[in-house]
């Protein structure tokens, strides 16, 4: 925070009169500390921009200033045959560090490049606020772009003043490595047991006992290796306590992959340690590998069914476990990578694993499964309005309460498309009439066949030829989970159903002909029901 010492207030060119912290408004203003002294009158609102640029090297409007900062930093590592690479967070923070920025080039010693490209980027990033710069093959270069905040007369004097603190700071992470390489993953476990995870739910050490266990249950349901799995799972949280990770947090899983492979473990479990962390937010990568989707599955899973099971779930102001993002990283995973696992399963073999570990007793939320299901299953809702899919499409969909996420969500795309056919209007009214037809009687129609004799009706006979036409052909195509088949194919119904309604009173005087009819239409409702509740649909 820095001390107000002026106040501009102009409404056009007259000065609003007014004070604010005890300073009077006026229509002067200064502009870069060092390449301009004099105050500048700002004669017209409309004129601000354009007077603090030319008298006083100030680029006033923020977005400017990073196009400017884009451009220059782009151009500076062309010049050095390099390119590159832009992180929009620290180019949002230094455009708002910089009235006139001037990028320049400096360089560091060629041996810091033994160290994981990560921590030497996080170490310009973090503490200078550096740039970093790739080569043609997209291998890090020995050179750092800065952004200083002045047209010096002596640049170079000011990159060797930036090549100076940065090298304590790359030295720093050089050491932190080396010393960090001396002592293996595997032996770091033990340090695990003095840091808590949640106080109800154990240390990290008994979560990576948990979360081992589990990811090789779920490797082994996707066809990967479950040795793998479970070996990520033991090693997953012992970057937490080597040195560079303690200084530079964003580097954990990062540095678990490097230390892994300095340790002799094979590339997949190495990899699955940093995809763990995967995906981090919305958009972020997922997993590449089965043990990497297995342990990041695990990981979010156990955390998931721990909070919820001692009745610790996310409220509306408070998610310290980040569990909202959790759920949404288990769906991506399943839904993105094609997992066809079923989430009842999931948290059932989550629980096994505290069983295991001796910690179900401390789980006492009676409805864990329900509740926990529910959650995952409306974290969906906000993915599927930010693609543009209808509320009611996914309402249709979550009212038949499928539990396997990439079948959930084969549904929603089928039932959207449906949703855009010309007849899904009146198939979705005709659906939500039946509804409540069946609603309203007492009759047990499941032991019951259809009596084609008592189909005295032509538009009666017509549905249910129809209807049974269809069974024949839409039943294996929801086995094989092709909604959209199958809906195609339903929705050539519109015209017999039309006439149905129209020419048949469902509620006959006859007892027998009443049931045959009523039989008919929760016939015609179980098809649809197989994918969603389209009566949902109707406005």
């Amino acid at each position: 925070v820095r001390p107000l010492q002026w106040v501009v207030m102009l409404y056009n060119n007259e000065v609003v009169p007014g004070s604010i912290l005890n300073i009077s408004t006026g229509n002067t203003t200064r502009g870069h500390r060092f390449h301009s002294q004099a105050l500048i009158e700002i004669s017209d609102a409309n004129d601000y921009e354009n007077s603090l640029l030319e008298q006083g090297k100030v680029i006033a409007d923020y977005e400017q200033r990073k196009a400017k900062i884009r451009a220059g930093v782009e151009d500076a590592a062309k010049q050095h045959k390099g390119i590159a690479v832009i992180d929009e967070d620290l180019l949002d923070e230094v455009a708002s560090l910089n009235e006139w920025p001037v990028p320049l080039v400096g360089q560091f010693d060629q041996r810091f490049l033994e160290v994981p490209t990560e921590a030497l980027i996080s170490s310009m990033k973090e503490h200078q606020k550096y740039f970093h710069m790739l080569d043609e093959n997209g291998a890090m270069m020995p050179n750092f772009i800065t952004l200083a905040n002045i047209e010096s007369k002596d640049p170079k004097q000011v990159i060797e003043g930036n090549e100076r603190v940065i090298r304590p700071r790359l030295s720093d992470a050089a050491f932190f490595f080396e010393t960090d390489k001396k002592t293996k993953l595997e032996d770091r476990r033990e340090q695990l047991k003095k840091i808590v995870f949640q106080s109800k739910l154990g240390t990290v050490y008994d979560k990576t006992e948990r979360v081992s266990k589990l990811a090789a249950k779920i490797s082994a349901a996707i066809g990967g290796k479950p040795e793998d799995a479970e070996r990520a799972g033991r090693l997953a949280k012992s970057d937490l306590v080597t040195e560079m990770v303690l200084e530079f947090t964003d580097l954990q899983g990062i540095m678990g992959y490097h230390y892994a492979l300095n340790d002799g473990e094979n590339k997949e479990v190495a990899l699955a340690l940093t995809e763990q962390y995967q995906p981090k937010f919305a958009g972020d990568d997922l997993p590449t590998t089965l043990s990497g989707c297995a342990l990041s599955l695990a990981e979010k899973l156990d955390s998931l069914v721990g909070l919820f099971g001692i009745n610790q779930p996310p409220t509306g102001t408070k998610d310290p476990f980040a569990l909202r993002r959790a759920a949404l990283g288990v769906l991506r995973i399943l839904v993105e990578k094609q997992l066809a696992l079923d989430l009842t399963d999931l948290i059932s073999w989550a629980l096994e694993s505290y069983q295991l570990a001796g910690q179900t007793a401390k789980l006492d939320n009676a409805n864990l499964e329900q509740q926990l299901i529910s959650y995952l299953l409306d974290r969906f809702r906000a993915r599927y309005e930010d693609e543009g899919v209808s509320v009611d499409v996914f309402l249709a969909v979550s009212a038949r309460r499928p539990t396997q996420a990439l079948d959930f969500d084969k549904r929603v795309k089928a039932v959207d498309a449906f949703a855009k056919r010309p007849e899904a209007a009146a198939l979705a009214s005709a659906n939500k009439r039946v509804s409540n037809i069946l609603a309203k009687q007492d009759a047990d129609l499941s032991a019951v066949s259809l009596d084609s004799a008592l189909l005295t009706e032509k538009a009666e006979q017509t549905l249910a030829k129809q209807i049974e036409s269809l069974s024949a052909q839409v039943l294996p195509l929801f086995d094989q989970g092709d909604y959209s088949a199958a809906l195609t194919l339903l929705a050539g119904l519109q015209a017999s159903v039309d006439n149905f309604f129209e020419d048949v009173m469902v509620m006959a005087d006859d007892p027998a002909v009443k049931q045959n009819r009523l039989l008919l239409l929760k016939q015609l409702s179980d098809l649809f029901l197989r994918v969603a509740d389209i009566s949902l649909l109707s406005k």
